[in-house]
């Protein structure tokens, strides 16, 4: 995704990547598993706003 990059907070991703496993790719964000919320989610394809901060803007700070 240009101009984002996943999060460098490993602890976060890992937590947010078990979610997506839960949720069989599914945004763990998400109450409804549907084809719109498949990671990455069509919100954030078309807002560039990423709830779960799994992706963040290439400029944006992080905890690691």
């Amino acid at each position: 995704m240009e101009g984002f990059r996943i999060n460098k907070n490993k602890e976060h991703v890992k937590v947010i990547m078990e979610g997506l496993l839960r949720k069989n790719g599914h945004c763990p964000c998400k109450v409804q598993q549907t084809p719109e919320n498949l990671c990455p989610c069509d919100e954030f394809v078309e807002s560039k706003i990423c709830h779960c901060d799994l992706w963040i803007k290439d400029d944006e700070p992080c905890g690691e």
